[in-house]
């Protein structure tokens, strides 16, 4: 039955993929607004992120960013229906420009292995599928509660021909990968996901603490792989949605030996991509939600700058 549910939402996707992309656009402007007019999570999500770290803005100039940010947010969603949903070679004709792509084929020829930190920037749905396209990849995920949303991610992610192995962001997935950099492959992670108590580090994001991963770290310490900035970042215009694939070398730091000075180094490079284009970012994500300790709640000792 999971298999056969994940089927069906397979072809509701497909189907919904398929209507025209001025069409799409407009829906997903008209639920962006939507979303603002009835104070929806994203909505206030995005808004407590520029409180905390655009301070510089004064009120109106906040609203118009958050505005910009839902739209980012949806037409995204919409764009990653129909990247799924169609042959990788027409996926891969909508990247108009590629920055960086001589220094990706040079640490592939090094054999020292790549991890590829994608942060949540721009699609990075596509960016796997660029990958995919030049070499076999591992991605880290973090399996969704309902078996039928992975069976589903499970089908779509194998558009990429197979050249895409999803491994979980557990103990066993983190030895694969591993074991993976260690023989030369390549890696993707999203180096920006707030892990669970107890299994990162605080560090600068900017301006504020955000617990980081020591994963990414710990794992270009131990294989000596190259690591390596990716994202796929939007073009403007009105048209079909264009791209430009960006590659950069990460901070060097972000295979300290010690984790604090990785994971420093790690959003450090994250905040510097982001700056680029701060509207395509995923600020609809509780980036700040666990912050230092607070020792006087022995229940809930984190806390949540979102309550």
């Amino acid at each position: 039955m999971t298999d056969l549910a994940a089927a069906l939402l397979y072809a509701l996707a497909w189907a919904f993929a398929r209507l025209p992309w001025p069409l799409l656009r407009a829906l997903a402007d008209g639920l962006a607004r939507l979303w603002i007019a009835r104070d929806a999570r994203e909505a206030r999500v995005a808004r407590r992120n520029l409180e905390l770290i655009r301070p510089d803005l004064d009120a109106a100039a906040r609203e118009a960013l958050v505005g910009e940010i839902l739209r980012t947010t949806l037409r995204q969603t919409f764009e990653t229906l129909r990247l799924w949903t169609r042959p990788v070679a027409r996926n891969l004709g909508d990247i108009a420009e590629v920055h960086g792509e001589a220094l990706f084929d040079a640490a592939l020829r090094s054999g020292s292995g790549v991890i590829v930190a994608a942060p949540h920037m721009g699609n990075w749905e596509l960016l796997n599928q660029w990958l995919a396209s030049k070499t076999p990849l591992a991605i880290l995920y973090r399996a969704p509660e309902s078996r039928v949303g992975e069976a589903f991610l499970r089908r779509v992610r194998a558009n990429a021909g197979g050249q895409v192995e999803q491994v979980r962001a557990e103990a066993a997935g983190v030895r694969t990968l591993l074991k993976r950099l260690q023989k030369g492959g390549v890696v993707g992670i999203l180096p920006d996901q707030q892990p669970k108590a107890g299994e990162g580090e605080f560090a600068p994001f900017f301006g504020k603490p955000a617990l980081t991963m020591t994963l990414l770290g710990r794992l270009a310490h131990r294989s000596g792989a190259r690591v390596l900035l990716c994202w796929c970042r939007r073009l403007p215009g009105a048209g079909a949605p264009r791209f430009a694939l960006h590659v950069e070398t990460a901070p060097e730091g972000v295979a300290d030996a010690d984790p604090r000075r990785a994971v420093a180094a790690l959003n450090a490079g994250v905040e510097a991509v982001v700056r680029r284009d701060f509207g395509q970012y995923q600020w609809t994500y509780k980036r700040y939600s666990m912050q230092p300790p607070d020792c006087s709640d022995r229940v809930n000792p984190y806390i949540d700058l979102y309550r």
